[in-house]
């Protein structure tokens, strides 16, 4: 079973579609992952199910990728039982999540944005640029530099992970370049296929930071680490203008209310 262990997930779903099946019943999305990059052993370390859980599933693993059996499952070393009452973050990452959630209203918004507003009129582009503006400055000078500039250099930068985070950072700020220019290009339909693709990257990107990365990075980070993760993110956040953010709060809110609390279709 080591071999498996020291193989990326792609490889082994691609050979042994079952354990494709297998993680998603433990709700381990890697078949819907774009990269699949990650080793087998990471994806089981990442994701901290309780020891006996593990074995359950490395034994089914195993069982997928030879049903004639000879494969020997590890023993897991952890003995505790999961958490409950939902996930806990340290400080410093606690902050991060929450800067998710300004994120994920405007996320919220782009099906109808772009199903409501004429990309292609002056005034809907002069909207959509607002969403740019924001995804520019919030999302990434704001909350994707401290992850990069910071948080991430704690952790080895071959990490699959870590690079496939980095991936999705890339991935997201080709979609703003190439909705900017199809609104230059007035090409409302292009624009829009970008802004939704940004949204669909984004959703999914977030879900696993809060769900699977940030945990895993709290049971590595010393406390010590996690004091210096606190003080340097207080440092980037008073580089960071207090008038930008509340700007970039305000075309959040403006995007709601124009789009209509009770339903409203809104047509540039």
């Amino acid at each position: 079973m080591d071999r498996y262990l020291e193989q990326n997930i792609k490889d082994i779903i691609s050979k042994y579609p079952g354990v494709g099946d297998i993680l998603n019943e433990y709700k381990i999305g890697c078949t819907a992952c774009a990269a699949g990059t990650c080793r087998l052993k990471d994806i089981v370390e990442i994701h901290n199910l309780p020891g006996p859980e593990e074995e359950k599933l490395m034994g089914r693993i195993a069982l997928a990728i030879s049903p004639e059996g000879g494969l020997r499952v590890p023993k897991s070393s952890r003995k505790a039982a999961a958490p409950s009452g939902g996930l806990k973050y340290s400080p410093p990452l606690k902050r991060l999540v929450d800067e998710h959630a300004l994120i994920k209203r405007l996320l919220a918004l782009i099906p109808r944005f772009v199903a409501g507003v004429d990309l292609g009129s002056e005034e809907g582009a002069g909207l959509a640029r607002g969403g740019l503006k924001f995804i520019r400055a919030y999302a990434d000078r704001y909350h994707h530099a401290k992850e990069e500039e910071i948080l991430f250099k704690y952790f080895d930068a071959e990490l699959d992970v870590i690079k496939a985070m980095l991936r999705d950072h890339v991935n997201g700020r080709a979609h703003v370049k190439a909705a900017e220019e199809a609104l230059a290009a007035k090409d409302g339909a292009a624009a829009a296929e970008h802004f939704l693709a940004y949204r669909e990257l984004l959703t999914e990107h977030i879900k696993k930071e809060d769900e699977i990365l940030y945990p895993w990075m709290d049971r590595n980070l010393s406390l010590k680490q996690v004091g210096e993760l606190f003080n340097k993110f207080n440092e980037a956040d008073e580089k960071f203008e207090p008038a930008l953010i509340a700007e970039c709060e305000a075309v959040v809110t403006g995007l709601e209310k124009l789009l209509g609390a009770a339903g409203i279709s809104v047509k540039a």
